[in-house]
């Protein structure tokens, strides 16, 4: 009997059926034909192939695969995208590419390989659900960067994530602030000098598309502070609950400003409220994920307010047109990624002291302001 007939024997037996009977089936199958194990890896690289065109990504297929299964079969994708990835026949853009380099970063699984059925058994797992993933909204990341992508600049992003790594880290507050400051006023500098170049030498630059986790626990609240950042630097997010992202659509530079700023936001947001949390079981009142709920919803409204009054800084004439034609652009690309979409609203904030205490971090989260354009 061929391989190709082994596994295509256990796909029809564990693929398209539900439940451990036609699991077990198909694993047998597997296990018990050693010589399959190839074509067996063929048929992922296909499924990703197929995945690839429907819109996913690396990070998204590593991302869900670990919301729905187990670490081995986030090891086994893992592998399986970084094999696939040398025979992909499309030209990919950075973010692309950043993500393989990602995976590569984290190396081959140094854990003993289970026993043939169990691992049979997980792989199946594994396509069970890679099959049955609909498609999502094209990001069409194949385009290569354009000249002001190749200029220096990323130079001063890298010390904006260094400085904002150390805010985080630091237990001085003195010093969190005085970095974070440093942090925001070179990611002002940074997003001006772009507004000025896009003004003065015209690049026919069209806005991309990222997305960005907003995972469990208190999604809502952090895909609501995602949006908020977003809106501040002329970006839109569309948040995409039962698989965990909200995708960002927006300007390069921007993108990476949002990413940036919403990281060290959730860093700062995480300390708070774990600090909050210490405060009130100091005196005596137990904390609940009720709490901590209304603590992240109160941080990101009032961030998001904050981020609202800063973006609304004067600009000069000469480039209120640049401004308006960019985010015609934004809106034009988001609409036509998602033609349809809905509202929801916040659930579970009924924590009176949660949301005090999530006011009065976010009161004293460091966002920035972006100075007045030349």
């Amino acid at each position: 009997m061929s391989t190709s007939s082994t596994v295509d024997r256990a796909f029809r037996a564990a693929l398209h059926e539900s439940g451990d009977t036609a699991l077990d089936t198909g694993a047998s199958l597997l296990a018990a034909d050693p010589a399959a194990d190839i074509e067996l890896a063929r048929r992922g690289e296909e499924f990703l192939s197929t995945l690839w065109r429907r819109g996913w990504q690396p990070a998204d297929v590593v991302r869900i695969v670990r919301r729905r299964l187990d670490d081995v079969h986030v090891r086994t994708v893992s592998e399986l995208i970084r094999a696939q990835a040398p025979r992909d026949d499309r030209p990919r853009g950075p973010r692309w590419k950043a993500q393989l380099e990602r995976l590569g970063a984290e190396g081959p699984d140094a854990s003993p390989r289970a026993d043939r059925f169990s691992h049979a058994t997980a792989v199946l797992e594994l396509y069970r659900l890679l099959l049955r993933l609909p498609a999502l909204e094209p990001l069409d990341e194949t385009a290569a960067p354009g000249p002001r992508d190749r200029r220096p600049e990323s130079r001063m992003l890298g010390r904006i994530r260094a400085l904002l790594a150390k805010a985080e880290a630091t237990g001085f507050p003195e010093e969190a602030e005085a970095l974070s400051a440093k942090a925001q006023e070179l990611m002002a500098r940074h997003s001006v000098d772009e507004a000025v170049l896009a003004s003065r030498e015209p690049s026919g630059e069209v806005p991309g598309a990222c997305r960005i986790e907003v995972e469990p626990p208190y999604e809502q609240a952090k895909a609501v502070l995602l949006d908020a950042v977003a809106g501040a630097n002329h970006c839109r997010a569309v948040w995409n609950e039962p698989f965990g992202f909200s995708t960002v659509v927006g300007f390069a530079s921007d993108l990476e400003a949002v990413e940036l700023l919403h990281t060290s936001l959730l860093v700062q947001a995480t300390t708070a409220m774990t600090r909050a949390e210490a405060a009130q079981r100091a005196g005596g009142r137990k904390r609940t994920k009720t709490f901590r709920q209304s603590f992240m919803a109160a941080y990101a409204h009032r961030v998001g307010t904050r981020l609202a009054a800063a973006a609304e800084t004067e600009v000069s004439d000469d480039l209120l047109p640049v401004l308006a034609s960019r985010a015609v652009a934004v809106t034009d690309r988001t609409d036509r990624l998602f033609p349809e979409t809905t509202t929801t609203r916040l659930r579970g904030v009924s924590d009176a002291a949660g949301w005090e205490e999530g006011a009065r971090a976010a009161d004293g989260a460091r966002v920035g302001t972006h100075p007045r354009l030349p």
